[in-house]
């Protein structure tokens, strides 16, 4: 009996380092990136709620929170059946960032340059090229599907930096 209490956790220890295994280099960089920059979005929606001055950015962070907080827990469950490690904190570069944004002088244009324009665009080329060349169909599903939304983010702070001129 308890030789079964041994084998059943080393057991499960096997299929999850196989699971881990199967997410391909590429495909794995992807989560960490989505991942990454996910909660840099959440994070910096938060700070756009609570810094921006006009409540067009203000608006604008409520729904980065809201909508990248939706992607972040669709990426993490598909991590999850895919055996994929994700980043646990947002990544350096991108606190370095959230750091300077909450000492901005001019926050709403600052944020919109930064997290509107800059990291959107970012994020899309990751998403484009993840949804044609992940590896994983899944991955690539999930790429795809959110995709539409980043573009959409990204069009709406191109606004807001036209009516801030």
């Amino acid at each position: 009996m308890k030789r079964i209490h041994l084998i059943v956790p080393a057991a499960l220890l096997v299929l999850a380092a196989a699971a881990q295994a199967a997410v391909s280099k590429d495909d794995q960089e992807f989560f960490n990136k989505a991942a990454g920059g996910g909660m840099f979005e959440v994070e910096a929606g938060r700070l756009a709620e609570s810094k921006g001055t006009s409540a067009e950015v203000k608006a604008f962070g409520s729904m980065l929170v809201k909508d990248h907080g939706a992607a972040n827990d669709e990426l993490k469950a598909l991590a999850a059946t895919k055996g994929a490690m994700l980043p646990a904190a947002v990544p350096k570069e991108h606190q370095k960032e959230l750091d300077k944004l909450a000492k901005s002088k001019d926050f709403d244009k600052d944020f919109i340059k930064s997290v509107g324009l800059k990291d959107h665009k970012k994020d899309i080329g990751l998403f484009e090229k993840t949804s044609k060349k992940a590896d994983d169909p899944d991955v690539k599903a999930f790429a795809a599907k959110t995709l539409p939304t980043l573009k959409a983010h990204l069009g709406h702070a191109e606004s807001l930096a036209k009516a801030k001129k």
